[in-house]
């Protein structure tokens, strides 16, 4: 039995009026379970550019351990129904055992994470727009309970968009406040099996400023549980032998960079990976805001003309657009970033720090509990 319509109008009412993704995780959570009923959930920011795991993330009704297996499944050892699969797939929504022939035992996630805790179906999803994926969930289903459907599938179908256009709105940023001291950077650095050896007092620093989440402890006896965003970015690094960042906002409302290199010898053997954290550049920053602001292809390049200081004229030239056009552009631009100056629109979009944000919990949660609890690291 599929979603009613009056049911469609009150999930996705919900989605436009969450106050921040943490509010949009968990009301929409509590609607969809509703209609499509699930025992436990995953629900996660990503990168738009890669698709990494960032911050929040929000764990349903999944007790500490086991968080390791199914963080690194995606990255390590899956081969079955990958997230990065579904990104650029016409669908971007699949249930495990649809996709294995009703085998979900093809799956090491179904294996060494699903089966030992009881359950026996996965239904994931990207949630994109404009081809980027802005977030993923995973829905999980006991034994005794029928596998997902087709019907389920066309619900987070028909969700993905909504709820990746609202984390895509919450990437604007407040109103600009003053630059602080310059840092140098935070080095974080792993053997080739991904264990942290050795880290910077200034790493240190710029973790702690991160929102809480899921984690896991380290070895070689360094006391310091690393966010799963840190261990995806190095990991991906490790295993593909190229380059990997994503972007993290931090709980004062600063955008960070963490980018990973795997280090070879001179013998072109794969070693050591290296992960730096640092303030993000004005670049970096620009390109998430823009998105956050639904601008056009051709809006972004009229704004990256007048961040050049162009003048209308100029920019009618290099775009081969008439003046009226270019001052059309700029009008709309004006109106969704909600400013009306070009400097405004430079310091809004251009600008590296901005006013702090209220801390928020990343929560771990449970049925029949009267409130959520903190989210403990796994």
């Amino acid at each position: 039995m599929g979603v009613t319509p009056l049911e469609m109008r009150r999930l996705l009412a919900g989605i436009e009026q969450a106050a921040d993704a943490h509010a949009l995780f968990a009301e929409t959570s509590t609607r969809l379970r509703r209609t499509t009923p699930f025992d436990a959930a995953v629900w996660v920011a990503t990168d738009p550019i890669n698709g990494l795991t960032t911050a929040p993330v929000r764990v349903e009704n999944l007790h500490e351990g086991g968080c390791g297996t199914y963080w690194e499944s995606e990255l390590f050892s899956e081969h079955v129904n990958l997230f990065r699969d579904l990104a650029r797939a016409p669908v971007p929504v699949a249930g495990l055992r649809a996709v294995t022939g009703d085998d979900p035992g093809l799956s090491s996630l179904y294996r060494n994470f699903m089966c030992p805790r009881g359950f026996d179906d996965e239904l994931r999803a990207v949630l994109r727009v404009d081809g980027q994926p802005w977030g993923q969930l995973s829905l999980f289903r006991e034994r005794g309970r029928k596998p997902f459907q087709d019907n389920d599938i066309a619900l987070l179908s028909g969700l993905s968009t909504p709820i990746a256009r609202r984390l895509r709105s919450f990437a604007q940023p407040l109103a600009p406040a003053a630059a602080g001291r310059a840092e140098a950077p935070g080095m974080l650095l792993f053997d080739p099996r991904g264990g942290l050896v050795s880290i910077n007092d200034e790493a240190r620093h710029l973790l702690a400023q991160m929102p809480p989440g899921p984690a896991t402890t380290t070895a070689q006896g360094i006391e310091l549980p690393l966010p799963v965003w840190i261990l995806s970015t190095a990991g991906r690094a490790r295993i593909t032998g190229e380059n990997s960042r994503i972007r993290i906002r931090t709980t004062t409302g600063r955008w960070l960079v963490c980018h990973a290199s795997c280090l070879r010898d001179l013998a072109g053997t794969p070693g050591m990976t290296a992960l730096v954290i640092e303030p993000a550049t004005p670049s970096e920053v620009a390109s998430l805001v823009v998105a956050a602001y639904e601008l056009t292809r051709r809006e972004l390049d009229v704004t990256e003309l007048i961040a050049r200081g162009r003048s209308t004229g100029d920019i009618a030239a290099t775009l081969f657009l008439s003046a009226h056009t270019v001052r059309d552009h700029v009008k709309a631009i004006f109106d969704k970033v909600g400013v009306t100056s070009r400097g405004e629109l430079i310091a809004k979009l251009f600008t590296d720090h901005y006013e702090p944000l209220a801390a928020t919990q990343t929560l771990r949660v449970f049925d029949g509990e009267k409130r959520a609890q903190p989210y403990l690291p796994a």
